[in-house]
């Protein structure tokens, strides 16, 4: 699969990532490709935003419905299945457009996955328990100085680059290098194009009309019903807001509260979705749209067009 250029669109919940993705494979012949954690689980419909089944008639969809929710699903899974899919896309002359916004699929995808190397479990814990009583800034200063080109990432990050480095005695930016270059014609299967989709300022409105929406369409009934048959420890209901909804269903939060408890959940799992997408992918690559820009179609045209 050497050679295969891929079109990736993503960006952060409720941003309108799939509405592009679905005006593209109409007008072009597209498949879209599912990258998002939630949406892998059968079951999970509403408060994932699944696709209607009207709006899966209108493209070939792959990565929806994947697995049971008691199953645990890596990124490394869905790497895997991933590209059979993008194959079979390929195979019926469509292009295949990955589309989401979980950033780990979408490097798994891209990039070889990380092997960290084993540290020894007392010395890390004596570590973790001397780090915890550090400020993050002070962190980053360590980080700046053991792994720099680590130090621009979030507090897990910044500690599990701090950790190896004094403990391994290797930087992990540089052992990324090294597997990324171990990994010779693999790496290369998949040159990546991405459009990045991100209202700004009006996504805070946008989830909460969302959250609005779903709990409208039944989303409160769907987990009760789920609630019988699926186990409260399944994966499945990590899923942004399951959890707060079932308890909604189960009586034990009135609607006005679990409604703004999923709000607040969603734009907190959007801001690190922004974050990743942010630091995780290089510049020249990436084409930035606001889906309320009346120019937005011709930059989504111009983007795809650049892609071929």
């Amino acid at each position: 699969m050497g050679g295969v250029r891929l079109r990736i669109i993503g960006g952060p919940t409720a941003a309108g990532k799939s509405g592009i993705a679905l005006e593209l494979a109409a007008r072009c012949g597209a498949a879209i490709i599912s990258a998002d954690s939630r949406q892998i689980f059968k079951g999970f419909d509403i408060g994932t935003a699944k696709p209607s089944a009207r709006e899966r008639a209108t493209a070939p969809h792959y990565g929806i419905d994947v697995v049971e929710p008691e199953v645990r699903y890596s990124a490394a899974a869905w790497a895997t299945d991933a590209s059979s899919w993008i194959a079979d896309a390929m195979s019926q002359r469509l292009v295949p457009v990955v589309v989401g916004g979980t950033g780990l699929y979408i490097k798994a995808l891209i990039e070889p996955l990380f092997r960290a190397p084993e540290l020894d479990p007392a010395r890390r814990s004596a570590l973790a328990e001397n780090l915890a009583t550090r400020s993050f800034a002070d962190l980053r200063r360590w980080c700046e100085h053991l792994d720099p080109a680590r130090a621009h990432l979030g507090r897990t990050q910044i500690l599990r680059a701090i950790e190896t480095a004094l403990l391994s005695g290797q930087r992990i930016s540089d052992l990324h290098a090294a597997q990324w270059h171990d990994a010779g014609s693999d790496a290369s299967r998949y040159t990546a194009s991405y459009l990045i989709v991100d209202p700004g300022a009006a996504l805070g409105e946008r989830i909460a009309t969302r959250v609005d929406e779903m709990l409208e369409r039944g989303w409160r009934e769907e987990a009760a019903s789920l609630a019988n048959t699926v186990p409260g420890d399944a994966p499945a209901w990590k899923a942004s807001g399951y959890r707060v909804i079932r308890s909604l269903a189960e009586g034990k939060l009135s609607l006005s509260t679990a409604r703004e408890r999923v709000i607040i959940e969603t734009r907190q799992y959007a801001k690190r979705q922004r974050t990743w997408f942010r630091h995780q992918l290089p510049t020249a690559a990436v084409t930035h749209v606001n889906p309320d820009d009346p120019a937005v179609r011709e930059v989504v045209r111009e983007w795809w067009e650049r892609a071929e």
